[in-house]
């Protein structure tokens, strides 16, 4: 792919997502299999202001792996931080620290060319108004109830916990979003039911007709209906025990323009229409559960109830 291919996507996300000013400094962190795209953000930031700096380091072996401390330290100096990188910062103490300095930070967790492409081709102002409507559905109701054809029928707790939006306008200080953007998502209190994951799900990517099964309790997983992932969560249990298994995240997507799942769950859980619920770490997002693995698998088609009353989700055309 020509790199000059990856310049509009790049102004989308440091201009309109970022706003990025002259007078502020930027850090573009990635690492070595992104090193095309954080280039690509880099040329455009540097165009802006010359208090730009490029980070590239090897990539990480798991989701929500702290990066190296110089990398870190850099998050947290600079006004603006985009983060396309093999394995996610997102759910990680150096994001977290570098908002709380009131860093603006979009990370995009294993961001392809494609998916860059594809998913920074929208209107985010558009994406914004969409994850207000939907929050305003939402937002107040002590319980969510999911549903989906595939046998999920699982009810959420929401209880003190607070709706996030990730509109992808990261204007104010300490504000954060991925990129590509677009969801209205939660850390629950509790959680109990079934979900059947029918669209995408690390490791399996796309899954094409097969389904996977969870039961949870209580707020955590009490049944995993797939082996590759129960291995994922069993050896992030031997780190953190039963935290390893906790009910993470209710997220309903969004983004209008990604009418097709293409197996990037980056991507794929913004989807207009979809729901995607995690397992793991929830620390990031309102929670109070420190874990080393956040799974996010998408519902292709979901129904959404917000204390009885039916949600009506964004979809694409």
């Amino acid at each position: 792919m020509d790199d000059s291919s990856l310049r509009a996507p790049a102004e989308t996300a440091i201009e309109q997502c970022m706003n990025l000013r002259a007078d502020e400094s930027c850090a573009i962190v990635t690492d070595d299999k992104r090193k095309a795209i954080g280039e690509a953000l880099y040329r455009v930031a540097g165009e802006i202001t010359d208090d730009t700096v490029f980070l590239r380091y090897p990539p990480g072996n798991q989701h929500g792996e702290e990066p190296p401390a110089p990398v870190a330290g850099a998050m947290k100096a600079a006004d603006v931080v985009l983060a396309p990188t093999t394995k996610s910062l997102t759910h990680t103490e150096a994001r977290s620290e570098a908002t709380a300095a009131g860093a603006r930070v979009a990370t995009l967790p294993g961001i392809t060319e494609a998916v860059f492409l594809m998913g920074l081709d929208a209107d985010y102002e558009a994406i914004r108004q969409h994850c207000e409507d939907v929050l305003a559905q939402v937002e107040g109701a002590e319980e969510i109830r999911v549903t989906s054809p595939q046998g999920t029928d699982i009810t959420f707790g929401v209880g003190s916990r607070e709706w996030n939006l990730d509109t992808g306008i990261v204007h104010e200080p300490g504000a954060m979003s991925n990129l590509p953007a677009g969801e209205v998502f939660l850390a629950p209190e509790t959680a109990d039911g079934t979900f059947v994951v029918d669209g995408t799900m690390r490791p399996h990517g796309k899954l094409d007709g097969l389904e996977l099964t969870f039961e949870v309790e209580d707020g955590y997983v009490t049944d995993v209906g797939d082996d590759e992932i129960r291995g994922q969560i069993e050896t992030a249990a031997e780190e953190v025990g039963r935290d390893a298994y906790n009910l993470a995240e209710l997220g309903i997507g969004t983004n209008v323009a990604v009418t097709e799942l293409v197996g990037s769950v980056l991507l794929d859980e913004k989807a207009g229409g979809t729901v995607h619920i995690a397992i793991g770490d929830d620390h990031a997002i309102g929670g109070d559960t420190h874990a080393p693995i956040h799974l996010d698998g998408i519902l292709r088609e979901p129904t959404v109830y917000a204390d009885g009353a039916e949600v009506e989700l964004p979809r694409g055309e």
